[in-house]
């Protein structure tokens, strides 16, 4: 048996695993890692799968899942290169252009879209002005769908004709809705849709015409990726891709915040599975230290051993991992049915890399975990056969136990691709975990004074804790880190769900109101007052285009497809104010200043995100062209801007005095309450030349994400439970085999069931509310981390985490009496005689 092969040795461990399996030696582990890879696989598909849906739902901003947008057409490569991708394809071309008719002009906005546009979302038209409004179709050609302003601007109706550039077109009906419209609110001219087959006709589109042409694809995530990754190098310096995440500031923002969320809740579950197969993976050790030293005395190398024992928990690592990534493909199947109402009607599929990432995570945390302990089963001297009093040589545990950390951080660094929050959680746990776990062995050891006057039921409890303050400090450090998981992740539901909510709260503005002209400023902001007393200041609007930064081109400054490139091809709408707006926060410089200097250049503040693209930073002189005049000035503060807010807001705000010379028109955004319809009719028909924008659907869609992200929070948290509960299971059970022993004495000895249940309550409730105790200074100090460098929210104390001591001592005080309930049903005879 000294020279025992390979497949001997495998089949020897199939064997011993079937007859440990059936004396229910291998249970706890197995269970360890079939909840560590159904959680990490559940989360992980229903992350990305919900991540999809709520793209899928976003894609309808832009009309499509990707677009390549440039001021002159695609190339027939990047055509052909998407068509080869089976790839939905769609074009959309945007310009100016002037409307003629027998009762004037009017320039307006001119979209010629083909056939298959949009690709996402639908259109909504009316028959008739302020109708009742039909979702679909489009204009067939010959004809143009209208928005209602133009019909006012020039005194026609649905049935009349209209000329753009040389082609006559019938208004078949009015324009209700685009879905690609969210991005654009503030185009000033009213807008007109046709067919693409009649572009050509209206002569408008000349070589140096000032156009955007769009392509809108739609298809499979792969094919994207492929297309993308394909055209990315063939871009012209005037073309850029466009999806969901940078086509709505708002939109990004939310999905930014779920997919956070919806990580960190991973890490944390990735974290549990991993305490939870270390505990597991060392009372199996532990237990085969007799036949290791059996095997050595039979003629088996140390190197046999370990390789015996290192395939029984590969056997049952990968039986458990891929029992664990089928139970976690069933459960997030049975949760979006569960949600299938709430949710798009085709939501992908995930595909399999979160199966492969959650079988990944349990193999890699069981070899990384399982490796200390399998080393010492290979050191067990063959004469523990006789004395079982020895112990295998310890390796070089730091070492091994660093390298497994080191794997378990990849694997988490991985699983959510945000080195900041993997950071954030592994070093704030092991910060934690040594000063907490230091203050708890001090604390431990003050109370081996009081036992002395203590009743006995007391001195039993305490006894077990004190008797191995190590293990006791380790296992409170177990049940600290369920207990922090849980409190953070409840923690940040709660106040990040408030703070997506009051995001968007219930009288958020609805209708936006552009091109007010200065001559009716005064007006329409009295008449807005009449029925809306929510109405956001009237701010002056006009275009211009930044084109120097301290003398020198901005195209040779910004980098190309950062949000400043694409912020320098267009013209910005430019605003000044005298105040500080709502939701704008001051983060670097100064407001206005009283009294400037004569000789000082007018100032301009900068939102500091775009500050970032363009390099700029207090003190920078900015040209601009406006109107064909040129305006220099100076950045004098950079500022933070609530995007969110559904609020006017801009890129730059000049100081007053600075524009006021220069054509303007004004807008606003105000809430009106539903069933006001005919409110916004009259206010249209006494102010014609005012664009009045209704951004209910975009508000609508806004929602329902939130409320997609409100309810995989609410199923993480049964995930993270259940990965919580088995390392508090195996935990119990680490110990169980000593509890077994000690209990079968006490009772030989005379002690009741009763006084022995006591001790167990005493033991599991102090140890449940020192853990609390860890777990709510842990949280404190892990938030504190995460809200500052992760979620961009503001850290106050939590004085609710005070209850946590409490809960630790009945959940932790519960769970110990039920799970150690064999020390106290095993018969004493049958016990002492085993051992």
């Amino acid at each position: 048996m000294a020279h025992l092969s390979f497949l001997r040795l495998l089949s020897l461990a199939a064997r011993q695993l079937l007859r440990d399996a059936r004396a229910g030696e291998l249970r706890v582990l197995f269970f360890a890692l079939l909840v560590a890879v159904a959680a990490s696989t559940a989360i992980g598909y229903f992350g990305a799968r919900l991540n999809g849906a709520m793209l899928m739902r976003a894609t309808e901003f832009l009309g499509a899942d990707l677009v390549l947008q440039g001021s002159a057409p695609a190339t027939p490569e990047q055509v052909d290169s998407g068509l080869k991708q089976n790839l939905q394809h769609a074009r959309v071309v945007e310009f100016s252009s002037v409307i003629a008719t027998d009762n004037g002009i009017q320039l307006s906005s001119i979209k010629a879209a083909d056939n298959n546009y949009p690709l996402r979302g639908e259109l909504k038209s009316a028959p008739e002005p302020y109708g009742l409004e039909t979702p679909g179709g489009g204009p067939a050609p010959g004809e143009a769908w209208v928005e209602p302003r133009l019909l006012a601007a020039l005194d026609l109706k649905i049935g009349d004709s209209i000329d753009v550039g040389m082609q006559t077109l019938r208004m078949s009906r009015v324009l209700t809705y685009e879905p690609d419209r969210a991005g654009n609110f503030y185009s000033l001219t009213p807008r007109v849709l046709i067919n693409f087959a009649d572009l050509e006709a209206t002569g408008v589109v000349q070589p140096g015409s000032r156009v955007s042409y769009r392509d809108l694809w739609r298809g499979e995530p792969d094919a994207l990726a492929s297309y993308r990754a394909t055209v990315k190098p063939l871009l012209a310096a005037n073309q850029r891709l466009q999806d969901s995440r940078d086509g709505n500031q708002q939109i990004g923002g939310a999905l930014g915040k779920a997919e956070r969320y919806l990580n960190m809740a991973s890490l944390v579950a990735v974290l549990l599975a991993g305490v939870a197969v270390a505990l597991s993976a060392s009372r199996f050790a532990l237990r085969r230290f007799d036949a290791s030293a059996l095997l050595r005395c039979l003629g088996l190398s140390r190197r046999q051993a370990l390789t015996l024992f290192c395939l029984q928990l590969a056997m049952l690592g990968g039986l458990a991992a891929l029992s664990g990534a089928l139970l976690g493909w069933l459960t997030q199947l049975g949760l979006f049915k569960l949600l299938e109402g709430l949710l798009p009607t085709a939501v992908p599929p995930g595909g399999i890399a979160p199966a492969l990432a959650g079988v990944a995570t349990g193999l890699v945390a069981l070899a990384g975990f399982a490796l200390p302990p399998l080393a010492a089963l290979g050191r067990v001297p063959p004469l523990r056969v006789l004395r079982r009093d020895l112990l295998p040589v310890p390796p070089s545990s730091w070492l091994v136990y660093g390298a497994a950390l080191l794997a378990l951080g990849l694997i988490m660094w991985r699983l959510s691709l945000d080195l900041l929050l993997t950071f954030a959680l592994l070093g704030g746990g092991l910060v934690a975990a040594i000063v907490l776990g230091g203050l708890l062995l001090l604390g431990l050891r003050s109370l081996r004074r009081l036992l002395a006057g203590a009743p006995l039921a007391w001195r039993l409890g305490l006894g077990q804790l004190l008797r191995h303050p190590l293990a006791a400090a380790g296992q409170s450090l177990a049940f600290g880190l369920i207990l922090l998981a849980m409190a953070l992740i409840a923690l940040l539901r709660g106040e990040l769900l408030d703070t997506w909510q009051n995001q968007l709260p219930k009288d958020a503005p609805n209708y936006f109101a552009l091109n007010i002209l200065p001559d009716d400023k005064a007006n329409f902001a009295q008449r807005l007052d009449e029925f809306s007393a929510l109405a956001a200041p009237l701010y002056p609007v006009i275009p211009g285009r930044l084109t120097h930064i301290n003398d020198e081109p901005v195209n040779q400054i910004v980098s190309k497809e950062s949000t400043g490139d694409r912020a320098v091809q267009r013209d910005l709408s430019l605003t000044w104010a005298a105040e500080l707006p709502q939701g704008n926060n001051l983060s670097a410089g100064q407001w206005w200043q009283a009294t400037p200097a004569a000789d000082a250049l007018p100032g301009v503040s900068v939102e500091t995100k775009l500050a970032e693209s363009l390099k700029l930073k207090l003190g920078d002189r900015l040209n601009f062209s406006i109107g064909g005049l040129e305006r220099q000035v100076q950045v004098t503060s950079l500022r933070t801007v609530n995007w969110d807010s559904f609020q006017p807001n801009f890129y730059m705000i000049f100081q007053p005095g600075t524009l006021q010379d220069l054509p303007t028109t004004y807008l606003t955004s105000f809430y009106l309450a539903p069933g006001h319809d005919q409110q916004v009719v009259a206010l249209s028909r006494a102010f014609p030349a005012v664009t009045i924008l209704q951004v209910d659907a975009l508000l609508e869609q806004l929602r329902s994400i939130l409320a997609q992200v409100t309810l995989a929070v609410e199923y993480v948290l049964l995930f993270v439970l259940a990965a919580g509960l088995a390392v508090l299971f195996a935990g119990l059970q680490a110990t169980l085999d000593e509890r077994i022993r000690q209990g079968a004495l006490l009772r030989a000895l005379g002690a009741g069931r009763a006084l022995l249940v006591k001790a167990r309550r005493i033991e599991f409730g102090l140890l449940g509310a020192a853990s609390g105790l860890l777990a709510a200074l842990g949280t404190e100090l892990v938030t504190w981390v995460l809200y500052r460098y992760a979620f961009d929210l503001q850290w106050s104390p939590h004085p609710s985490l005070l209850l946590l001591p409490l809960i630790g001592a009945v959940l932790i005080g519960g769970a110990g009496v039920f799970g150690t309930r064999r020390a106290l049903n095993a018969s004493p005879l049958t016990v002492l005689r085993e051992g």
